[in-house]
């Protein structure tokens, strides 16, 4: 059994490891002492000192695996990121059931699954951290990341509430919420399977912006620092900004009257106000 101390904090579980925010998170939260698994869907090299396990979050016998191989190594743990995500752009009506379940599998569901096979061993530990990666997009409107935006959504509400549950055990939940990040995630986003002329331009000016604002995205490690603050906090926030672009979202959002917000995300995003 491992002993918990500020020089070891624990094991961490970070799931989508292998780029981007969940490469950076898994790297800082080393730096910061703890014994660190990631994961990718396909087997990846250990490297960086990291154990990467592959593990696809839509099968149930895939992340049993990975917790009972994390398990059998360490005997805890004590910090699981939920970060595995998949992006999606488009109108939400251009995009069939079929698509859009696939996304919430893996978004929503992929953390519900991970999530409820860590937490019997949290319980019998008495204590655990969960932080789940949301967005921005997790609690503002997103035109043409409608579908995605709802998964983020949905994350919020049940990040939030399961909370909550779980404080009498010891185990606390905290979102973090970045805004856009220089990542290959907007190369890897899915294209709509049921394509609509009727959005073709709208689609396309949207898609100029969101380029221009990767560009000056935070970059990966920006997050990976705020996601170590969550980890660790002695009285976790519910949620936590992650970068200067965030931070302003999300007083915005609270601050700004309803009709000043609306007119403001349809000018920032090159929509008719």
């Amino acid at each position: 059994m491992i002993s918990m101390n500020k020089t070891n904090p624990g094991v961490a579980l970070v799931t989508g490891a292998s780029s981007g925010i969940g490469r950076a998170t898994a790297i800082a939260l080393q730096s910061a002492g703890f014994r660190v698994f990631g994961t990718s869907r396909r087997a990846a090299k250990n490297s960086d000192g990291l154990s990467m396990l592959a593990c696809d979050v839509t099968d149930d016998a895939s992340v049993a695996k990975l917790v009972d191989d994390v398990l059998a190594e360490t005997g805890r743990i004590d910090l699981l990121v939920n970060n595995a995500g998949v992006g999606l752009f488009g109108g939400a009506e251009e995009s069939s059931m079929v698509q859009a379940q696939a996304l919430f599998d893996v978004n929503v569901f992929g953390v519900l699954r991970v999530t409820n096979a860590v937490l019997p061993i949290m319980r019998r530990q008495g204590r655990g951290r969960i932080v789940n990666l949301s967005s921005v997009q997790g609690f503002i409107p997103a035109p043409y990341f409608a579908l995605y935006a709802s998964t983020k959504h949905a994350i919020e509400g049940y990040s939030e509430s399961l909370d909550h549950e779980l404080r009498p055990f010891g185990i606390r939940v905290a979102l973090v919420e970045p805004a856009y990040t220089r990542t290959s995630f907007e190369d890897n986003l899915a294209k709509p399977d049921q394509l609509l002329d009727i959005y073709d331009a709208a689609r396309a000016g949207m898609n100029a912006v969101v380029r221009k604002a990767m560009e000056k995205g935070d970059s990966p490690e920006v997050v990976a620092k705020t996601v170590l603050v969550a980890a660790t906090d002695r009285a976790p926030k519910r949620r936590y900004a992650a970068g200067k672009m965030a931070r302003q979202v999300s007083l915005l959002r609270r601050f700004v009257p309803a009709s000043a917000f609306d007119k403001s995300l349809r000018k920032q995003n090159g929509l008719p106000v």
